[in-house]
């Protein structure tokens, strides 16, 4: 069955369509998927609090290329199953769950008869859920990571005793409870553009609050504790094993402010077949960044796709 996909919005390229698939523990998530383009088609693996629609330009960039776009509505945002009672907390019962919505992903691609190589783009947590994934074997070609969140970046204060805090609340039934610092209303749907950690890109910003006021089922707030705790957990796992054999280029914001640049910068300088690219000026969002950065990202990303077909 077809989900809603508000493609006016997306500003997505022609043919684009969104369904609903379950992963196997019966949760349902949404997907959408712009065919088209004979050079392959790429995952992207949004991030926490994001949601499809956010991606349509860049489904439209990587078409212009000459690629299809798959992108994926995690568990607990944009219009897939969310937590209760309060769906804007930041939320997942166990980080392996994502790839279960993965999964379900991958089958629907293959009723819809997908063919070509497979390329992996994964900004910030999508990055920890697709580090996972490939080292779970996912098969793609090669893989390229935005702002990848492979360490958490904590309040100095909060730091020394997170996973404590975090554990503790979990055991007392406290893990929907958000985040210190953060509450149930969406970053970029509340705080204004100048001092934003996300973009210098006034436009897009402008952009990207407007599709949440036009619809703002979409919108998530801060993370819950239990999902700090397990995203914490899960870095620290993800740090502890080798880099995948596969060609990878990693963009890094040189003005980062979100997620910890430390494991950034200690997984890439082991990462044989992987380049760390330090993108001046920019912010978190590479993708969502000014023209020039924006150009910057898609034209060096597809060089790797066509180095590695």
């Amino acid at each position: 069955m077809n989900a809603p996909l508000y493609n006016d919005l997306a500003q997505g390229p022609a043919g684009g369509c969104a369904y609903w698939v379950t992963a196997s523990d019966g949760t349902r998530v949404r997907m959408a998927y712009w065919p088209g383009g004979d050079r392959g088609t790429v995952l992207l693996f949004p991030g926490r609090t994001e949601y499809i629609e956010k991606y349509g330009r860049t489904a439209a960039e990587f078409a212009s290329r000459g690629y299809g776009c798959v992108v994926i509505d995690w568990r607990g945002q944009g219009l897939s199953d969310r937590p209760k009672p309060d769906p804007m907390v930041g939320h997942v019962e166990d980080f392996s769950k994502y790839q279960m919505d993965l999964q379900a992903v991958l089958a629907k691609l293959n009723d819809l008869k997908q063919t070509g190589p497979l390329y992996l783009v994964a900004h910030s947590m999508g990055g920890c859920i697709g580090l996972r994934s490939l080292v779970n074997g996912l098969n793609v070609k090669a893989a390229v990571f935005s702002a990848p969140m492979w360490g958490i970046r904590l309040a100095s204060g909060l730091a020394p005793v997170a996973r404590i805090v975090t554990r503790t609340a979990r055991t007392i039934g406290q893990g929907l409870r958000y985040a210190p610092g953060t509450n149930g209303d969406s970053y970029v749907k509340t705080y204004p553009f100048t001092g934003n950690v996300l973009t210098r890109d006034a436009e897009t910003y402008a952009w990207m609050k407007n599709q949440l006021l036009q619809q703002p089922e979409l919108a998530l707030g801060g993370p819950g504790l239990h999902w700090l705790d397990e995203a914490m957990r899960e870095c620290s796992e993800l740090a502890a094993l080798p880099s995948p054999d596969l060609a990878c280029l990693c963009f890094l914001g040189a003005e980062e402010k979100v997620v910890d640049p430390a494991p950034i910068h200690a997984r890439m300088a082991r990462w044989p077949k992987g380049t760390l690219d330090i993108v001046p000026l920019a912010e978190h969002e590479v993708m969502m960044e000014v023209p020039e950065t924006r150009q910057r990202f898609y034209d060096m990303a597809t060089r790797l796709f066509q180095e590695n077909t």
